[in-house]
């Protein structure tokens, strides 16, 4: 009982911070998505049905539970969104700090790419 409502919550938490994604250009929403749909199919069904089928969301969370596939255009979203995060560590941090940026983006940029498309 106690972890299915740990889970409704981290569920809850994901979808908040996905949505605030919508409107904040560097906070993922897809990757949220995918992480409330994950603790919705453990707490609650109904929230999580609604996350699948929703029209701008349930196409990627599908792919990605199916296939774990990333659309082309997630993919150069989020090429797109670690140039920005690299532009501004180099431009707030000195050197080494401001190569920490870019070894993150060129590790999980690495996963992304390799990632299969739907």
């Amino acid at each position: 009982m106690i972890k299915r409502q740990l889970y409704l919550w981290a569920g809850l938490l994901a979808l908040a911070l996905g949505t605030t994604g919508i409107v904040l250009p560097l906070l993922p929403t897809v990757p949220f998505m995918i992480l409330a749909a994950f603790c919705f199919a453990r707490s609650n069904p109904a929230l999580e049905a609604r996350l699948l089928n929703h029209p701008k969301f349930g196409a990627h969370l599908v792919a990605w539970r199916e296939k774990g596939a990333i659309s082309r255009r997630g993919k150069w979203s989020a090429t797109i969104a670690f140039g920005v995060s690299i532009a501004i560590g180099f431009a707030a941090l000195t050197l080494p700090w401001s190569l920490v940026p870019v070894g993150v983006a060129v590790l999980c940029l690495s996963w992304i790419w390799l990632k299969p498309e739907p």
